[in-house]
C-alpha cells in the first residue's frame, strides 16, 4: 500500500556541527519551514550564547518555536510536543516541507515517538527538592532516588541535579516512579514520514576545535553582556534560585552566570563553558548512535550528499510538491 503521509526532514546533530546553515539551505532549496528542535532557542534573550539564528536567517526562511517564552519560565519537553505538532500542521497545510532542526534529543523524542504522560512540573515541590539539595548534597538526592525507584538512579548520573529532581519531583506528586510513567504506552507517533539525518564530523577532534572556536567567536560578541543583561531583568532579579532555571542552565550560561557572581576568573570561565559544551556534545553523540534509521554525514564534506539525500526522499513525495525549490521566504513565524 502506498504511503501518503507528508514527509519531513529531521536534521540532528551535535552543538556546533553545523546544523542552522545546513537546515536554512534545505529550506531555501525545497520550499520548507525550519522548527526548531533547541532547548535554548525557545527562551528570549539567549541569543548569542545558544547561537540563534541572525536576523537575516530568520528572514531568509520561516522559523518557528524561537523566542516563545521568556527565560524565567519553565518549558517542558511535553510543551515542546504540542507546540510543535501545532506548527508542522500549519506548515503541512501551506504545502510546505517541514524541517525539523536541532539537537535537542528529548524534544525530538517527545515529537517523534512521543512521552508518557506524566505530570507537570511543580514550582513548590522542585524548591523544595532544591533547598533539600544546598542542605544535602545532589549525590545524597540520587541515593534517595535509588531507594525509590532503583532503575532510574541507574540511568541517571549523581552529577546531573536536572534528572534527578525531575525523578524525584514525579515520585513525590504521583507516589509513582518516574520508571513506570516511562515504561507507559507513549502518544500516538507523528504522522509523517520522517528523514532522519545527522550532522557530525567524524573526527572527534574537529568537532572539539569547532566548539572552542564558536566559544571564543561569542565572547568576542559579547556573550557576557548578553548574560548581564539577563542577570538585570527585573523578572529574573526576583527570582530567588537563578541557577536553578532551565535557561540559565543552558550550557554556557550557567558558567557564565557562575563567573559574573565571582566564582571563578576569565580564564577558568572560558575553560569550563568550553569543557561543558564538548560533554553536551558527547552526550548527544550517544542519543544520536541510538537513532538506527537515521544517514550520518559530515559537515566539513559531505554538504553535496547531504541534498542528494533529501532530493532522493522528497522524489517520493505525495501531491503536487516534488522538485519544489527556492520557495522559502518570508517574516520569522513563531
Amino acid at each position: 500500500m502506498h504511503d501518503t503521509r507528508p514527509l519531513a526532514i529531521a536534521l540532528m546533530g551535535p552543538t556546533a556541527s553545523g546544523k542552522t546553515a545546513a537546515a536554512l539551505a534545505l529550506a531555501r532549496r525545497w520550499g520548507g519551514e525550519i522548527v526548531s528542535v533547541d532547548s535554548a532557542l525557545v527562551y528570549r534573550g539567549l541569543d548569542i550564547g545558544a547561537a540563534k539564528p541572525d536576523r537575516a536567517m530568520l528572514a531568509a526562511a520561516p522559523h518557528h518555536l524561537i523566542d516563545i517564552c521568556d527565560p524565567w519560565q519553565a518549558y517542558s519537553a511535553a510543551d515542546f510536543a504540542r507546540d510543535a505538532r501545532a506548527a508542522i500542521d500549519g506548515i503541512v497545510a501551506r504545502g510546505r516541507l517541514p524541517i525539523l532542526a536541532g539537537g535537542t534529543g528529548l524534544y525530538f523524542r517527545s515529537l517523534l515517538t512521543g512521552l508518557s504522560q506524566m505530570p507537570q512540573a511543580d514550582p513548590q515541590v522542585r524548591a523544595r527538592l532544591a533547598a533539600e539539595a544546598d542542605a544535602r548534597g545532589w549525590p545524597a538526592l540520587h541515593a534517595e532516588l535509588a531507594r525509590v525507584d532503583p532503575v532510574a538512579a541507574a540511568r541517571i548520573h549523581a552529577t546531573d541535579p536536572q534528572r534527578i529532581q525531575r525523578a524525584l519531583e514525579v515520585y513525590r506528586l504521583t507516589g509513582r516512579p518516574i520508571s513506570e510513567w516511562q515504561a507507559m504506552p507513549p502518544p500516538p507517533r507523528l504522522p509523517l514520514r520522517v528523514l532522519k539525518l545527522v550532522l557530525a564530523p567524524r573526527a572527534r577532534a574537529v568537532l572539539h576545535a569547532r566548539i572552542e572556536r564558536r566559544f571564543d567567536a561569542m565572547l568576542a560578541d559579547g556573550f557576557l553582556d548578553e548574560v548581564r543583561a539577563l542577570r538585570a531583568m527585573p523578572e529574573m532579579t526576583r527570582v530567588a534560585r537563578p541557577l536553578d532555571l532551565p535557561a540559565v542552565r543552558a550550557v554556557g550560561y550557567r558558567q557564565a552566570w557562575e563567573h559574573l557572581d565571582g566564582r571563578w576568573g576569565a580564564a577558568e570561565f572560558r575553560e569550563r563553558a568550553i569543557h561543558a559544551t564538548r560533554q553536551l556534545a558527547k552526550r548527544q553523540l550517544t542519543w544520536l548512535r541510538g537513532e538506527l534509521d537515521a544517514r550520518w554525514f559530515d559537515p566539513e564534506s559531505d554538504a553535496g550528499r547531504v541534498d542528494e539525500a533529501v532530493a532522493v526522499f522528497l522524489s517520493h513525495r505525495p501531491g503536487d510538491h516534488n522538485g519544489l525549490q527556492d520557495t522559502a521566504s518570508g517574516p520569522k513565524a513563531v
